[in-house]
């Protein structure tokens, strides 16, 4: 029986949360990127009986929008981090996909679905934070001379 150190673990669970939180980014910013609303991170480590150390959720108001979201995020996350997917579920109905990276899930969400399951009050013991959404870029005007 080998034992590991105990700064081997602490390092493993160091470069866990490192990986995680550039895969919680990448994933945040796609979604921004095709306009999901109303996103929320909810902070699962320190539930016991948790499926993944995060859950990222969010909203988009169609179909189309929703198919468009799950594959930016995958798009997104293998380009920036050379993660593919474990599992993916959802692209039949695409009134809820869920995708799948071992520690981070994402839930992408019709407005109708995401109220009736209430996913943010199944896992209420859970550290709750809403992303704020990123500040308009503002335009500039040129006024053309005659």
């Amino acid at each position: 029986m080998t034992l590991t150190p105990e700064w081997a673990t602490k390092e493993k669970k160091s470069s866990r949360l490192t990986r995680s939180s550039k895969i919680l980014k990448v994933i945040t910013k796609a979604i921004q990127d095709k306009k999901g609303e109303h996103i929320v991170s909810l902070d699962l480590r320190k539930i016991p009986e948790a499926v993944a150390d995060f859950f990222l959720v969010c909203e988009a108001g169609s179909t189309t929008q929703v198919k468009a979201i799950a594959d930016h995020i995958e798009e997104s996350v293998w380009e920036n981090c050379g993660e593919r997917i474990y599992r993916h579920e959802g692209h039949g109905a695409l009134h809820w996909i869920i995708i799948d990276y071992i520690n981070v899930v994402v839930h992408v969400f019709q407005p109708e679905t995401r109220k009736f399951y209430k996913l943010e009050e199944m896992w209420s013991d859970a550290v709750l934070a809403e992303v704020q959404e990123p500040e308009p870029q503002a335009k500039t005007v040129r006024n053309k001379k005659r």
